[in-house]
């Protein structure tokens, strides 16, 4: 019975960790941020005052409300030319920048599209206020509580002075004289990709110096829709003092409504699963980093800010700058890597959630890419890295099989055993173990091969399920993206009939082809003696099926695709071993309608 109930214990364990592996892979945020700040009785507008540091006294980084404070959402057309603006148009993305606050509100992603097709919508990813979903950015000034300084604030409405079209080889300049000598200036530029460089100084015409302190955050208005899984972080993140902080939605809205951590340089912001929107001071800069939730009626205003520690002092008649960025964007592998080594952006990788095991995950991308390259079709590229993983394991799948090939022989004396103990099943079980030790075979060996491909099933569920590169990415035929399931269904018989099956019943074509290999792949190991396990072998393949059919296509396809190369892989040993390959004399003895008949094959009635 130990047999028995090692072998039933290893299939169980197999499948909940292909059903429930999500639940475990995002365990505890990495290093929680320990609260070092204490927070000040005073409040504004529902914000702790200010923390003091080094005898300074940062101002209160501004918190507009973001939506339409109880009016009718107007139509984000409508919104955005009623405004004056600066247009934006990079081989990237396109939009404008509102005059009004010097606001980033307006983005489009040109790159992207909202489905497979080429001709749908591109990706809408900043909204200004008053629209039915505000996204937005901005960078400014404050000044310490108490100060007579005015500085320009999210109504204030700048001046272009030149070029009005923001593009990556032509910046722009906006100007805002607060009439009391004090003249602020931006110059903003921006890359082929998506980040922006903004430049912000300060001219002090007046006849006292100026203590000043630089601010930038990103507001979203209402929690967007996303997939909420645990392999994927959607919310605020970012990296403060190395460490990265990754905070949820919902932890900010039922819990601690305000998360402060000081930092030198690092970043914050907010994330999607394929776009964010990050800000990033100097990497060399003392600044207070924070999230925040505030609530505005009905919905929520979400905000990641920092704000410079120490201010900057503008001496009278001279004047004083500061540089910071933003980033707004799809978040490619590439790029992202790029600003993290050649702008030397604190762990800017991390803006893409790779996960736990991101030693292997990255990895596995880059090699996928590599191919992608190679031969223009990730899904291509899928089958040549599923060879390459063959190719690794072979040693110890060539065990495997061999162990199994040696039990195949032992089938005549494993029937033997059961029929000279019909009726002790505890001797036949000792009997059994006693002839395993013998041969020097093991029970488990056809599980191994499985086992074998759980890191990989793991890495590449992930690489699919997060990179943007994977994203509409086509194979062949229906699949015209390799991170979406299969969108055919065998219940509408592949879309002849006109109806859209319940999401239980979606089982496409690519994941009944995995299930009939993971069959036929069983098929050709022997079949167990006991009964419970016979059975199990049976359905393993069906609740596959089901399980993977909500997976993305591209993972199905991997696991259909090694089936396919195990079986040739396990058929050519097993006549290296001398085993006769009896796929159909299996298939029958699986099937116990086909048995019926024969008095002599089979399960007796009754086990």
């Amino acid at each position: 019975m130990t047999d028995n109930k090692n072998f039933i214990l290893a299939i169980i364990l197999s499948s909940l960790i292909i059903f429930a592996w999500q639940y475990f892979y995002a365990a505890p945020q990495i290093d929680k941020q320990k609260r070092v700040q204490e927070q000040t009785q005073q409040t504004e507008q529902g914000q702790p005052a200010p923390a003091q540091t080094q005898g300074a006294s940062p101002g209160v980084v501004p918190q507009a409300p973001g939506s339409t404070q109880g009016a009718q959402a107007q139509p984000r057309e409508l919104v955005v030319q009623s405004s004056p603006r600066v247009t934006i148009d990079t081989p990237s993305l396109s939009g404008s920048i509102n005059l009004k606050g010097a606001q980033f509100d307006d983005l489009n992603l040109k790159r992207y599209h909202q489905t497979v097709d080429p001709h749908s919508p591109t990706i809408t990813l900043l909204s200004p206020p008053g629209t039915e979903k505000p996204y937005y950015a901005e960078n400014g000034w404050v000044a310490a509580p108490g100060s007579p300084v005015k500085v320009p604030g999210p109504q204030t409405v700048w001046t272009v002075e030149g070029n009005a079209t923001l593009a990556p080889s032509s910046p722009v300049h906006l100007t805002y004289d607060n009439g009391e000598g004090a003249i602020f200036h931006k110059r903003i530029a921006v890359d082929d990709n998506y980040m922006f460089t903004i430049t912000q100084e300060v001219e002090n015409k007046g006849g006292q110096a100026l203590s000043l302190f630089p601010y930038s955050r990103v507001v979203r208005v209402g929690e967007p829709q996303h997939a909420n899984f645990y392999i994927l972080h959607e919310g605020l993140l970012g990296v403060l003092n190395g460490k990265l902080s990754e905070v949820k939605y919902k932890h900010l809205k039922e819990e601690t409504k305000k998360i402060t951590e000081p930092s030198v340089g690092g970043w914050l912001g907010i994330t999607d699963k394929y776009w964010a929107v990050a800000l990033i001071p100097a990497q060399s800069i003392a600044i207070e980093g924070s999230f925040r939730n505030q609530q505005e009626g009905t919905r929520d205003n979400f905000q990641a800010d920092y704000i410079a520690k120490d201010g900057v002092l503008i001496p009278a008649g001279g004047r004083a700058s500061f540089e910071d960025k933003i980033f707004a964007g799809a978040k490619v592998v590439k790029v992202i890597d790029s600003y993290w080594h050649n702008l030397g952006i604190s762990r800017f990788d991390l803006m893409i959630d790779w996960g736990w095991f991101r030693f292997l995950t990255k990895p596995l991308f880059s090699i996928l890419e590599f191919f992608y390259h190679l031969v223009g079709n990730f899904g291509v590229a899928i089958l040549i890295v599923t060879v390459l993983i063959k190719t690794l394991f072979f040693p110890l799948a060539n065990k495997s099989y061999e162990s199994m090939s040696k039990m195949k022989k032992l089938q005549p004396e494993m029937e033997r055993l059961k029929q000279l103990y019909p009726e002790d099943r505890m001797k036949q079980q000792q009997e059994l173990m006693a002839l395993y030790k013998k041969e020097k075979v093991s029970p488990l060996s056809g599980c191994l091969p499985i086992l074998l491909q759980v890191p990989v099933f793991f890495a590449l569920y992930k690489v699919l399920f997060v990179t943007i590169e994977m994203r509409h990415a086509p194979f062949f035929g229906w699949i015209r993206d390799l991170s979406s399931p299969d969108p055919t269904s065998l219940f509408n018989l592949f879309g002849l009939i006109p109806w859209a099956p319940p999401a239980m019943l979606h089982i496409g074509l690519w994941p009944i082809i995995m299930g009939i290999t993971m069959w036929m792949q069983m098929r050709l190991n022997p079949t167990p003696p006991d009964p419970i396990q016979a059975k199990m072998f049976n359905w393993m393949p069906l609740i596959f099926t089901f399980m993977l059919a909500s997976f993305p296509a591209g993972l199905v396809i991997y696991w259909a695709w090694n089936n396919s190369l195990s079986i040739l892989q396990q058929a050519v040993i097993m006549k290296r071993n001398g085993v006769a390959v009896d796929f159909l004399g299996n298939v029958r003895s699986s099937l116990p309608f086909l048995n019926r008949p024969s008095s002599t094959h089979g399960e007796q009635p009754g086990e």
